[in-house]
């Protein structure tokens, strides 16, 4: 793979990953916005997040010379944030259903 379309396909990855982040992020801030499935739907969006971070790390370290990636290492902590605040009420949840 060429440097230059490297560095499109980790500009592309990344900036999904941030979109995705956003959008999880403002789930998690505002959980009324789906009240059925929320929490899934913001799993999913964070662990998305953390795959599409991940991946343009990936490639960025192994294809650019001389790659920051701050941006995606954003990007994915944005997606631990996620997942992590996601999981306590998706736990929550399991264990409601588990304790009748």
């Amino acid at each position: 793979m060429s440097a230059e379309t490297a560095r499109r396909n980790v500009r592309i990855l990344t900036w999904i990953g941030i979109a995705t982040g956003v959008i999880g992020g403002l789930l998690v801030a505002f959980p009324t916005v789906l009240p059925f499935g929320g929490p899934w739907v913001q799993l999913a969006l964070g662990i998305a997040t953390l795959v599409l971070a991940f991946r343009a790390r990936k490639i960025g370290i192994a294809e650019i010379e001389g790659f920051d990636g701050r941006l995606s290492l954003f990007a994915a902590l944005l997606g631990f944030l996620i997942v992590f605040f996601a999981g306590q009420v998706a736990f929550g949840i399991l264990v409601d259903v588990a304790n009748p």
